[in-house]
């Protein structure tokens, strides 16, 4: 397994708000975590560097070598990392209310959970297919998915940044989790909005599918984000299993 991640304030904030890792436990699986801070002057960067580095911390103490003993896992310490969170905001008033994303992905063997909060997204690209693996958690989804707005006025929509479900904030972390075998050369893209709202579809597929190392693609892709405006922080984190088999041993 090999990997890769790169983060970028952008080209209109001041302060990186965003924070990923990657970590391994005792039994050699992989947690790689991208999450997206919001709320309160610093809250943010406090909300999203909590989550990445408690978790991270938590999974390597960890022995489970099974998706199902993983998916437990990540239930609960999500849920006691949101209780964290909320303690911290509510202990400090210039913390007051912050909350962030989350997505992230669990290797174990050849099959992998991908776990999601808010609008920071998963994409798989397999053989010359690109699928985003999340949902997001936001009203303009909410709006699409019932046929309210377009496809196009989703791009533009005044409430593009309401998140309908954040790590901290509520008392309840709601994630979605799926798992899914790795495919043959199968990569895979955590990334915060600061791409998606300034990079298509098709160039995320042409960076994954281009020459280079996983640092090159990552560079590439927060480089097009920034030519494209750099609106919002930008972070990238790339797996690869290179000759990779599936689960089924196909």
């Amino acid at each position: 397994m090999e990997y890769a991640y790169q983060s970028d304030v952008g080209r209109r904030r001041e302060d990186n708000q965003d924070f990923a890792g990657v970590f391994k436990n005792e039994a050699g699986a992989l947690f790689a975590v991208v999450a997206d801070g919001m709320g309160g002057h610093q809250g943010g960067d406090v909300a999203s560097e909590m989550a990445v580095s408690h978790l991270g911390h938590d999974f390597s103490q960890t022995d489970m070598h099974s998706v199902e003993d993983a998916v437990k896992w990540l239930i609960y310490d999500l849920q006691r990392e949101n209780d964290k969170i909320l303690a911290v905001s509510d202990h400090y008033a210039d913390l007051r209310g912050m909350g962030t994303t989350f997505v992230a992905v669990i290797v174990v063997g050849h099959q992998y959970i991908v776990a999601n909060i808010g609008d920071s997204r998963c994409y798989r690209y397999s053989h010359g297919k690109l699928e985003q693996l999340t949902e997001d958690h936001s009203l303009v989804n909410e709006l699409l998915k019932h046929g309210e707005i377009s496809p196009e006025e989703a791009k533009h929509h005044p409430q593009k940044n309401v998140i309908t479900r954040t790590l901290g904030v509520s008392s309840d972390a709601d994630a979605d989790v799926t798992i899914f075998d790795f495919g043959p050369d199968d990569y895979l893209l955590l990334c915060s909005d600061g791409l998606t709202n300034m990079v298509s579809t098709d160039e995320i597929k042409e960076a994954l599918a281009g020459p280079g190392t996983l640092d090159d693609k990552c560079a590439q892709l927060i480089g097009w984000a920034n030519d494209a405006g750099g609106l919002d922080n930008i972070t990238v984190l790339i797996l690869h299993r290179q000759g990779g088999v599936r689960h089924d041993g196909k």
